[in-house]
């Protein structure tokens, strides 16, 4: 590596950033950008809002800056511009909005919150917008700007990266601890995993600078394996570097994606002295070990994927590497240095490897470890089979890195030596972003998608089936059982043409779906629902449409998936009346907010929302399904407002004088045609509608007394006198009651009338009736632009008022009598006056029924309720569950299918069945419902068995044959049935997830096929733990092994038997090995098979000296050659210590090699008291002891070993990185003691 300078322009960002056509791109928070142009200074409202809606819309593109905006500042800008009502907040005017404020988005250390979710918590804009916003409103207190990069291998994909990785950085100073401790404290900066290695090495290096006096230094810069977490001070002493596995970083314009950095990494800058360098590289080396060049993780045959290649060494006595693997410092240059003294194995418990936490990956984690327990899956991995199984060209997988990295994950789990009791699987991770770009980054993620991602990769990575044949899928033709048996047959052999591997064997099964036919369908895990009482529950304003009925509230309970369709058809059940015809609206500051369609989810309201369902006297419009007709009446939103607003100092929700200033609720009315012919009887429906809402509803209306006729039939029939009360209401407002007497016929015969004597006491006049509504009571006003009743809540155009001779001049020139059009909405506008009269005092309204609500609560209702506490004191179980999974569901109205019997569309139903069960069963608990509004989590518990888990009576494809056998009926698909063993599961591991949606923490419990102990893993914490402590209201994922007599995972098991039954062949050549003791065998002539046999076979290791302890001299005739030994069987490094003797597993030499992004070594946490023990004891092993005596002083073997580090006396040199060998390759262990001589202990080979 070349020593580096500030103001060396060949070193800076901007350089290769501009050659990209990506200069000045910030990729976290960055100053503020330039203002806005002056063509946005001066844009009106209604201009900004489309404006930024169309610059918003615009795509993501690689390298550009996109800034945050706190959705409740969004909220209320908008609201200020376009007059939309933002029920979170207060109204507000445009000149009040103010900055940019995303305090809301930020926790109290200012770092950006986990889990936020776009529009809902925050809006993402591109510079142009925030540039405009800053012009418009002023600088922002917080500026949260977020770098575009690209994700993925083939499928490149661009997101915003929001959570960028935050580094350590200290810088190297010669002074004592104690000088240094009490000094200012150390940066933490951000990078973009977009940035190359020498975009790190410039920021780092500014951001520890001690000054302008410093910007000619030279410096280089370190990274540790290890975090000072006890050193605070931004100088960090020199001496104590040794301790923490330093490297120095090597810059190169790879990604940091590449490399694999992680968040809380550790760096050190060293600024060159006047009298050199502070650091002499020597000082650090630790011996190297002459030992075989591990084999590259993934196949050097595919270029593409061969990352970690290795060179042949010039010498015996040397390692020479070419590496671009993190920990080597990033290079691609030559070398063989290396730092670490603590890298040495002690014996693990196979299985019991915790996996670290990267940041947010314990998803992956929990995940990974019920998989990785799955005791068939990690046989045919740790056998090497899948090896040669490995399908590179399908062009459905990953050509083959997934199942490799999965292969070498599974290694590290169960190996039985290592350095550290947790690992944490960066390059799984790596090749897992590569492939899903969804998971990559530092976001928290279902752990049940990662499961289904992974198992369908492996299957595509490992399918048998090289070239995929068109198969047609079966269609039912109708039949009972046998027919049935040989339709399922056919469709899994038509699958099993196409998809072959040790997930199908494992993982899949079959189930049976009915809906207007009969198909199977092939499953890898069981998604079942969780029957819990999660409802959607609300009071509902009914509005019945007859007057004379009085408006109620209806508390309802729906389930909270359910639609307003149907809560529709619930209303419409409780109150006998034609869900069709019923209208839901949300209604928010005297308006119609929102219409509650059929598409409209029941959790998009909230709890606080004020629904209201009105009947009508026609089909309500909002189904689907409904096609307009053209003689539909109208259906139009009644609004009140003030003629004369009262004075406002300010426009509120930028409303304008012009605009209407509503008080009361709004209602809705509906016009047939006719009576859409004129103002007047538009007028009359309106008061018919307004009745309802207040106590003077008499006065709405003109009276009219009785003729004489009545009046004199009332007389005879009633002792009131004969008067027409009739109430006025003069010009200025007063109100009076007029009585008068019921006028008498002009000619009336006198001697008729003293025959008729009628005493006036006993007479009673005749009710007056009503001869039409009053005039003037108000202003009928019509507004344009009004969808579905919304008006400006559905979008930033304004309505337009339109004068009714307008309306009438156009009605006249279209040839139409219909004054009213579809959108239309009326505003009855009420002087002070009769406002107060019919309505009451504003703020009290003490003549209206709107607050007037009697309570409704229908049977069904009740019964619900009481079955719900009934079963929730029940419980559920996973018996439940199933049962809900196999109910049968009526498919709604829009998935009509038609008919060819009856000739007509019908309403379908749908149904799932298991058909075949798979041997290993993984059960999906849905406990997460995620929408725009609502993010939830059901966390009921679910009662589920460990043991004895029986689907007998569940699996179709059983009872069908049971059904047949008794039927004396023998049919050739059944003959795999195996009726003689019921269908019983036994649970050996689950994933649970602790907290709710978006967050929260995945954990793991599973189960060790080798010892029968369940473990609790919690990242990198293991602890032992019961069976019954799995069964929680956490579980969330299940993992279920079918019980058999049998051997499970049929082709793959035989293939994994005969593997195995090839490996003793190899043996004898390891038995001869044990001729001269303390000697290592040359290699064999013969080529050795790739997977060797653990249980028979011989782990072998070279040791070197370790300063810590005494050891053997080597052999007088030294090792072998280096390049014989690469071919030998016999050297493997550490991680060969995989399973004990006892179950003889076999394993190839593919994945020998440590993760080399890995921090298995950089992470080891060692206890003193380690180094006391005799952890290098023969037996450890469990299943053969290693000694070897190695001779440091012969041969010179020791100062050979390792190249020198670079000499960094120059700014300008450019020599090759001393940390090109990764010092903490699993296949270099500097500090392994081994003892003096290996021996194999015949009593526990099979």
């Amino acid at each position: 590596m070349s020593s580096l300078t500030l103001t060396d322009p060949s070193q800076e960002i901007d350089s290769y950033m501009a050659e990209q056509g990506e200069a000045d791109i910030p990729p976290f928070i960055t100053s503020v950008p330039q203002q806005g142009s002056t063509s946005t200074q001066n844009m009106p409202p209604g201009e900004k809002v489309g404006f930024v809606e169309r610059e918003k819309v615009k795509k993501m593109e690689a390298g550009e800056t996109w800034y945050l905006v706190s959705r409740r500042w969004w909220k209320r800008w908008r609201s200020a511009c376009t007059g939309e009502i933002d029920k979170d907040g207060p109204p507000v005017a445009e000149h009040e909005v103010g900055p940019v404020d995303n305090a809301p988005l930020l926790d109290e250390a200012g770092s950006l919150k986990i889990g936020l979710t776009e529009g809902i918590d925050v809006e993402f804009v591109p510079e142009d917008i925030w540039n405009a916003f800053t012009t418009w409103y002023g600088l922002s207190q917080h500026p949260v700007a977020r770098r575009v990069t690209t994700r993925g291998l083939f499928a490149k994909t661009t997101y915003l990266e929001l959570y960028p990785p935050s580094v350590k950085v200290f810088r190297l100073a010669a002074d004592a601890p104690t000088n240094l401790a009490l000094g200012p404290p150390h940066p933490t900066i951000q990078v973009s995993i977009g940035d190359t290695v020498k975009d790190l090495c410039s920021k780092v290096a500014k951001a520890v600078s001690p000054g302008a006096a410093t910007l000619d230094l030279p410096y280089r810069v370190w990274r540790v394996g290890q975090s000072p977490d006890d050193w605070t001070s931004l100088e960090f002493p020199s001496e104590k570097l040794k301790d923490l596995q330093p490297e120095i970083v090597e810059e190169s314009l790879v990604s940091l994606e590449d490399k694999g950095i992680e968040n809380g990494d550790v760096y050190l800058v060293e600024f060159k002295q006047s009298s050199g360098w502070i650091v002499d590289p020597n000082s650090l080396k630790s011996p190297l070990l002459a030992i075989e060049a591990p084999a590259p993780i993934f196949d050097s045959s595919n270029a593409f994927f061969n990352r970690f290649p290795t060179t042949a060494p010039s010498t015996s006595t040397s390692i020479t590497k070419t590496t671009t693997d993190f920990f080597s410092g990033f290079g691609s240059k030559t070398t063989s240095s290396s730092f670490s003294t603590k890298s040495y194995n002690k014996p693990l418990e196979p299985g019991k490897l915790g996996l670290g936490n990267m940041g947010n990956t314990c998803f992956m984690n929990s995940a990974l470890q019920c998989l990785a327990h799955t005791q068939e899956l990690s046989e045919y991995f740790l056998s090497g089979v899948f090896e040669s199984e490995l399908n590179r060209d399908n062009p459905l997988g990953m050509h083959g890195a997934i199942a490799e990295a999965f292969g070498s994950l599974l290694e590290r789990i169960w190996a039985s030596s290592g350095p550290s009791t947790s690992y944490s699987p960066r390059e799984f991770k790596q090749q897992l972003a590569r492939f899903a770009p969804q998971f990559s980054g530092y976001q928290q993620h279902d752990s049940q998608e990662l499961v289904a991602f992974l198992l369908d990769g492996l299957h595509e990575d490992l399918n048998r089936v090289i070239k995929k044949p068109y198969v047609e899928k079966p269609d039912w033709e109708g039949g009972g059982d046998e027919e049935l048996v040989k339709l399922a047959k056919k469709s899994w052999d038509g699958y099993m043409m196409r998809n072959d591997s040790v997930i199908v064997d494992l993982f899949q099964g079959q189930y049976q779906s009915t809906l207007v036919s009969i198909t199977f369908d092939p499953f890898m895990y069981l998604t079942l629902p969780l029957p819990v009482n999660k409802k959607w529950k609300h009071t509902i304003y009914y509005v019945p449409w007859d007057t004379a009925k009085p408006h109620v509230t209806v508390p309802v309970e729906v389930h909270r998936d359910a639609t307003f369709k149907e809560l529709r058809v619930v209303l419409g059940r409780y109150m006998d009346a034609v869900p069709e015809n019923l209208l839901t609206m949300e209604i928010f500051q005297h308006r119609f907010y929102k219409s509650l369609d059929d598409s409209v989810p029941l959790t998009d309201v909230n709890d606080n929302d004020t629904v209201v369902c009105f009947e009508l006297p026609c089909n309500a419009r909002q189904g689907r399904m409904y096609k307009k007709g053209p003689d539909d009446p109208f259906i139009l939103p009644v609004f009140l407002s003030d003629a004369k607003p009262p004075a406002i100092t300010r426009p509120a929700y930028g409303m304008t004088r012009n605009q209407p200033a509503y008080f009361g609720y709004p209602t809705i009315a509906v016009l047939e045609r006719e009576q859409a012919t004129s103002v007047e009887s538009i007028y009359e429906a309106i008061i018919h509608r307004l009745e309802r809402w207040t106590k003077n509803a008499r006065d709405l209306f003109i009276w009219e007394a009785p003729s004489e006729e009545e009046t004199i039939t009332a007389a005879s029939m009633s002792t009131y006198d004969a008067t027409e009360s009739v109430t006025e209401i003069t010009p200025e407002g007063d109100v009076r009651e007029v009585h008068e007497p019921a006028p008498v016929a002009e000619e009336a015969d006198i001697s008729d009338d003293k025959g008729m004597v009628l005493d006036v006491d006993d007479a009673a006049p005749a009710d007056p009736h009503s001869v039409g509504p009053k005039p003037d009571i108000f202003e009928l006003r019509l507004q344009t632009n009004y969808r579905e009743f919304a008006g400006s809540y559905s979008s930033y155009t304004q309505s337009k008022w339109e004068q009714w001779d307008n309306r009438k001049v156009a009605a006249e020139k279209k040839g139409i009598e219909s004054l009213l059009q579809h959108n239309d909405a009326l505003f009855c506008e009420f002087d002070e006056n009769m406002k107060a009269y019919f309505f009451g005092e504003t703020r009290t309204y003490e003549h209206s029924n709107w607050e007037e609500w009697s309570e409704f609560i229908h049977p069904e209702y009740e019964e619900a309720k009481k079955a719900g506490a009934a079963k929730h004191k029940k419980g559920l179980t996973l018996e439940d569950c199933l049962e809900e999974f196999v109910k049968e569901e009526q498919l709604g109205e829009e998935d009509l299918w038609y008919c060819p019997q009856c000739k007509k569309h019908q309403q379908a139903t749908k149904k799932f069945d298991l058909w075949k069960a798979p041997d290993i069963l993984v059960v999906h608990l849905k406990r997460f419902s995620n929408n725009r509004i609502l993010r939830d989590k059901i966390d009921s518990f679910v009662e589920f068995p460990v043991e004895g888990l029986d689907l007998g009576d569940k699996v179709g494809e059983r009872l069908v044959a049971k059904r047949l056998m008794e039927k004396g009926i023998d049919m050739e698909e059944l003959k795999s049935v195996q009726l003689d063993e019921p269908l019983v599961y036994d649970l050996f591991a689950v994933d649970e997830h602790m907290g709710g949606l978006g967050g929260g923490h995945y954990r793991a419990y599973s189960s060790n096929h080798l010892n029968g102990k369940w473990y609790h893993f919690d990242d990198a914490y293991v602890t032992p733990a019961q069976p019954d402590d799995a069964v929680n209201a956490n579980a969330y994922l299940l993992f279920y092994r079918r019980r058999s007599n049998h051997p499970l995972g049929g082709k793959t098991h035989e293939k994994v038997e005969e593997h195995k039954a090839k490996a003793p062949e190899d043996e004898p050549e390891l038995e001869d090995a044990r001729a001269d003791e303390g000697q290592l065998p040359t290699p064999p002539d013969e080529p050795f098979d790739k997977a060797r046999s653990i249980g028979g076979g011989m782990l072998q290791q070279w040791a070197r000296d370790d300063t810590r302890s005494h050891m053997p001299s080597p052999p007088a005739d030294g090792p072998p050659d280096f390049e014989e030994a690469q071919s030998d069987p016999l050297v493997s490094d550490s991680y060969d210590n995989i399973f004990p003797y006892a179950h003889g597993y076999t394993f190839s030499d593919h994945f020998r090699k440590s993760s080399p992004t890995s921090s298995n070594e950089a992470e080891v946490d060692v206890d003193p008291s380690d180094l006391d023990q005799d952890m290098w004891d023969p037996t450890f092993t469990n299943g053969f002891s290693i000694n070897l005596d190695i001779d440091d002083e012969d041969n010179n073997w020791t100062s050979n070993s390792v190249h020198d580090s670079p000499s960094y006396s120059e700014p300008s040199a450019s020599v090759g990185s001393p940390l090109e060998d990764d010092p903490y390759d699993d296949d270099r262990v500097g500090d392994a003691h081994a003892p003096n001589a290996y021996e194999k202990d015949e009593s526990k080979t099979r």
